[in-house]
């Protein structure tokens, strides 16, 4: 699963974002808050959006993956059907682009997916509070493949449009209408072969 994104737009842009959906941000926070990464691995710092208020959001930074349960690893990925979470910590990670690794004969390759029509995304996240002596820590959401996604894989992360950032963090939305895969046509995926990306498919919206 999903176990590495890359966030590459600006803070600026994301604010343009929350500034539209009427959220206000603390005046504290600046472009600091969301450095650019093109490589954000489980068990890295990044920063998750959170409700921080009444139609306040803020930037947190977070841990990525739940920590270990006796001798499994982190809890990086966290299955969504089946469960509900109006009684959990709701988050949204920023990024540019999520990552699925895949292996091929003699090499590893790893598909690389962005939104069609836009710049960036917010993927729909949990996260747990300091404990241990451990950061808060986030996992991302998944459900069932969309077609974009299913021809590498059988599970994708949970995609939510501007629109929803706010539903999900205020869950005033059937989480069934939100944790779901978006529209076939909404990702375009490229593939890494040695140090270059070459795009395997274009899709069109449906």
């Amino acid at each position: 699963m999903c176990n590495e994104y890359e966030q590459l737009a600006s803070y600026a842009q994301y604010c343009k974002v929350i500034q539209d959906l009427t959220l206000g941000m603390p005046t504290h926070q600046t472009e600091l808050d969301m450095p650019p990464a093109d490589d954000i691995k489980v068990g890295d710092m990044a920063p998750v959006i959170r409700a921080a208020g009444d139609n306040i959001v803020e930037l947190a930074q977070m841990k990525f993956g739940f920590p270990p349960i006796g001798r499994r690893g982190p809890v990086f990925n966290f299955r969504s059907q089946g469960r509900h979470f109006s009684d959990c910590h709701r988050c949204l990670v920023p990024a540019s682009a999520f990552f699925e690794p895949a292996k091929k004969k003699y090499q590893k390759i790893k598909q690389r997916f962005t939104l069609f029509d836009a710049m960036f995304m917010a993927i729909a996240a949990i996260w747990q509070p300091s404990r241990k002596g451990q950061p808060s820590a986030f996992a991302m959401l998944t459900t069932e493949p969309g077609s974009d996604v299913e021809p590498f894989h059988n599970r994708q992360v949970v995609v939510l449009r501007p629109r929803d950032w706010k539903a999900w963090l205020d869950l005033d939305k059937p989480e069934e209408e939100l944790l779901r895969p978006l529209p076939g046509g909404s990702l375009k995926v490229e593939t890494a072969r040695g140090n270059g990306w070459t795009r395997l498919r274009f899709p069109k919206h449906s």
